[in-house]
């Protein structure tokens, strides 16, 4: 098996309103690949990773994650279904009066981890994105760049296979914004899927990664690793 995420014919409807998110979307990412998801406001990003994390089902389609379709697994099963997969949120989603440790030890807490591995997994996932020493500091204390580094340590404390992103650079500067895609690069490179959704363009040009462009909740354009654009130098 060599897809981490299969979408096949995927359309998803909006509750009451019928409104349609997504139509007909199909794409597969391979395992160890990183992709970004592309679009406007509106095109159907955040709902694609939903489905990807099981927030939501499709309405049609076939989702398949790591090898689960997810219209399989019932309720209960949906915490285990989840812990194969790190989740990032634009707007960090901390609990500011949680230290840095508390906030990236907290989804090993609730999976019931002894407390001497929760010390080291914590201070491995800090180190990894550069916080080791910060352990005992408020979220508040931080930068923006920071916390979302926080953000990150927690959703990769557990060791998933997958990591998803929505929009993980929305409330940074260029800088921070560039620091934060570079983690998610050096995870990348050691074998983790990573799915980013964003709308920063010039950021992600000066990246040799996958685009897949969402325009009206279907798939627009599908550019592979490696593509040159007509006009631009090689990884641009």
């Amino acid at each position: 098996m060599t897809d981490i995420v299969h979408f096949h014919n995927v359309s998803h409807r909006y509750g009451d309103s019928g409104a349609a998110a997504l139509t007909d979307v199909t794409f597969r990412i391979e395992r160890g690949e990183m992709a970004f998801i592309t679009g406007a406001s509106g095109a159907g990003k955040s709902t694609l990773l939903r489905l990807v994390a099981l927030l939501a089902r499709p309405t049609r389609g076939q989702v398949v994650v790591n090898g689960i379709n997810v219209a399989q697994v019932p309720r209960r099963r949906i915490p285990e279904f989840r812990q194969q997969i790190g989740i990032i949120f634009q707007n960090f989603n901390l609990l500011n009066d949680r230290t840095v440790h508390d906030n990236v030890a907290l989804p090993l807490v609730i999976r019931g981890f002894a407390h001497d591995a929760i010390g080291r997994r914590v201070r491995a996932a800090l180190d990894s994105v550069g916080l080791l020493g910060k352990e005992r500091m408020l979220p508040l204390m931080l930068s923006g760049g920071e916390q979302q580094r926080v953000g990150i340590a927690r959703a990769i404390v557990t060791k998933p296979t997958l990591l998803i992103a929505d929009e993980p650079t929305g409330n940074l500067d260029p800088k921070m914004a560039r620091e934060v895609m570079q983690v998610f690069e050096r995870f990348n490179k050691v074998g983790v899927s990573v799915l980013v959704a964003t709308h920063a363009i010039d950021l992600i040009k000066q990246m040799s990664h996958r685009l897949i462009h969402l325009h009206g909740g279907r798939i627009r354009d599908d550019e592979p690793l490696g593509f040159t654009r007509p006009g631009a130098p090689a990884g641009v």
